[in-house]
C-alpha cells in the first residue's frame, strides 16, 4: 500500500478516529538503514544517494547528521537491523546542535555501530543538545579509547544503549571521555544503559572525567565490568576537576575491584567543590576490609547505597548509616 505524505501539514489540525494526531517534534524526519536485505520490498535499499525518506533511506548516520538543519530539532529514524563500523576518528561525526537519533528493533536487530581498526575510532560529538537512543556499540579493537567524544557538547544524552566489548583484549577503556575544556559537557545525561566490559588488560571506567562539569544525570544503568585494576567504576575524574550537580542514582555496578583506598567505585576524584548525590545504588566488588564508594572529603553525598564484597552475601549500606567512612 502506498504512503501518504502531507509535508505541508494540516492548518486546522487533523483527528484519526477521534485521536488529535500532534507533531510533538518541530523539524525533518530522516530515516537510515543499511543492511543486506533488510528493505522492505518495494522500498530502496539504504543509499547515501537516496532521499532519507522511509522509503528511501540513507545508508550512514554521519551523511544523515550532514543532511540535519542545526536546532530545529530533527529526528533521525535508524531502522531495525542497520549497522555502521567505524575505522576512524572522523568517520561518524555528531557535528549538528538539536538533533535526536532513534534506534529502533529490539534485540540484535537494534542499530549497531561498531569501532574498530585503530584505538582513537570514536565518535565526535561537538555540537549541543544530540541524543541517542536504543542502539548497541561495539568494540572491536584493542583498547579503544572510548566511544564518544566529547568536545563542545553540551546537553549530551544517551539513553536506553548497550555497549559491549568484542572480547578480553577487543575492548574499549571508557564509554564517555569529556575534553579539557571547562563546562563543554555540561548537561550530561546517561540513563538505563546497559554496559558488558569484558577487558582486563587496561583501567577502565565508563566516564572519563577531564574538566569541570555541571547538570550530570547517571542513573538507572547497569554495568559489568571484568577487570580488577582498581580504577573507578563510573567515575574517574581528573585531579582537582569539580564535578558539580551530579545525580548517580539506582546504578547496578558488579566490578571486583580488590582496593579501592585510592579510589571510590562510584568516584574517584580530589575535588572538594563538587556537589550532588550518589543514592540506592547497588554494588558488587572485591574490596572485603574497606571499601570505599566516594572519598571522603569531596562533598558528594551518599544515601542508601548498597555493596558486597563476598560473593554469597545480601548488600549493605555503604557508608553506613551516619558514617562519612
Amino acid at each position: 500500500m502506498a504512503a501518504s505524505n502531507y509535508p505541508g501539514g494540516f492548518k486546522d489540525g487533523i483527528l484519526i478516529r477521534g485521536l488529535p494526531i500532534v507533531q510533538t517534534h518541530p523539524g525533518k524526519v530522516f530515516w537510515l538503514l543499511r543492511a543486506a536485505g533488510a528493505a522492505t520490498t518495494g522500498h530502496k535499499p539504504g543509499s547515501d544517494g537516496n532521499d532519507g525518506s522511509f522509503n528511501a533511506p540513507f545508508a550512514t548516520l554521519d551523511y544523515a547528521f550532514g543532511r540535519t538543519v542545526a536546532s530545529r530539532g530533527a529526528v533521525i529514524m535508524v531502522k531495525a537491523g542497520h549497522t555502521e563500523t567505524i575505522s576512524t576518528a572522523t568517520a561518524l561525526a555528531f557535528d549538528v546542535n538539536g538533533v535526536a537519533v532513534v534506534g529502533l528493533g529490539t534485540g540484535s536487530l537494534r542499530p549497531t555501530f561498531t569501532l574498530d581498526t585503530i584505538t582513537t575510532a570514536a565518535i565526535e560529538v561537538s555540537a549541543a543538545n544530540i541524543t541517542v537512543q536504543n542502539c548497541i556499540f561495539v568494540a572491536n579493537f584493542a583498547d579503544i579509547a572510548t566511544f564518544f567524544l566529547l568536545t563542545t557538547a553540551k546537553d549530551f544524552g544517551v539513553e536506553n544503549c548497550e555497549f559491549r566489548d568484542t572480547s578480553a583484549i577487543l575492548n574499549a577503556l571508557n564509554v564517555i571521555d569529556t575534553n579539557a575544556v571547562a563546562n563543554d559537557a555540561d548537561g550530561l545525561y546517561f540513563v538505563k544503559n546497559r554496559i558488558i566490559s569484558l577487558g582486563t588488560t587496561a583501567a577502565t571506567s565508563v566516564f572519563d572525567i577531564d574538566a569541570a562539569i555541571s547538570r550530570v544525570t547517571i542513573t538507572d544503568n547497569f554495568y559489568v565490568g571484568a577487570v580488577v585494576n582498581n580504577t573507578p567504576a563510573l567515575l574517574d575524574v581528573t585531579a582537582n576537576v569539580a564535578v558539580t550537580n551530579l545525580e548517580v542514582a539506582r546504578n547496578v555496578v558488579y566490578r571486583i575491584n580488590t582496593d579501592t583506598a585510592t579510589g571510590g567505585l562510584i568516584y574517584a576524584g580530589t575535588s572538594t567543590g563538587n556537589t550532588g548525590m550518589a543514592y540506592d545504588n547497588k554494588l558488587r566488588h572485591g574490596d572485603i576490609a574497606a571499601a570505599i564508594l566516594v572519598p571522603v572529603g569531596s562533598l558528594i553525598g551518599m544515601v542508601n547505597n548498597l555493596t558486597t564484597g563476598d560473593a554469597d552475601t545480601s548488600g549493605y549500606v555503604l557508608p553506613a548509616i551516619g558514617t562519612d567512612a
